[in-house]
């Protein structure tokens, strides 16, 4: 499934380390010990799940089928401009990001209104009457980008809980 979802990005123009650069930009603002390769890692991690693997067939199926106007009526225009009261595009980014809980949706809900990196990317670019339709994908790449946020988050969270109490925690029990 990774290596199908590795091509399906590809093909519609993002490189996982995309995704990767923008966790690693959410979480490492919150701790200095978390690194770009872990959320490389995380990212891969991600790509692999089945959940993610459907959504994001799913998404990047849409898309290429409304940039070749196989829709009818006004749902078009609706995926074709990216209409900003359709929330369909968002439902998938998350049950993406829901995968990792309530901090995973609110992630995702950082990067859907910032849209940092290649998530502003395939937005812009989405724009136009000859662009690439990227309603879905914009989505849910930022939900990848959120579930790997807090994936890499929950890691050293876990490497933390694994340390011995010290005399300073034990202060606070």
């Amino acid at each position: 499934m990774k290596k199908h979802c590795l091509k399906v990005l590809e093909e519609r123009g993002v490189d996982y380390r995309d995704i990767a650069k923008i966790s690693y930009n959410q979480q490492s603002k919150y701790s200095d010990k978390i690194n770009y390769s872990d959320c490389e890692e995380s990212v891969l991690k991600i790509l692999s799940l089945r959940d993610v693997f459907h959504a994001l067939l799913l998404g990047a199926e849409i898309d290429r089928l409304v940039e070749e106007k196989q829709f009818k009526g006004p749902i078009q225009d609706i995926l074709f401009h990216d209409l900003g009261v359709f929330g369909a595009d968002e439902v998938l980014g998350l049950a993406i990001a829901g995968l990792f809980g309530v901090i995973g949706q609110t992630n995702f809900g950082d990067i859907d209104v910032n849209k940092p990196g290649i998530v502003a990317e395939l937005n812009d670019h989405g724009k136009g009457e000859n662009a690439s339709c990227h309603t879905m994908l914009d989505d849910i790449v930022g939900a990848i980008a959120a579930a790997a946020s807090i994936r890499v988050a929950q890691m050293e969270m876990e490497e933390e809980a694994k340390c011995e109490i010290g005399v300073e925690q034990q202060k606070l029990f």
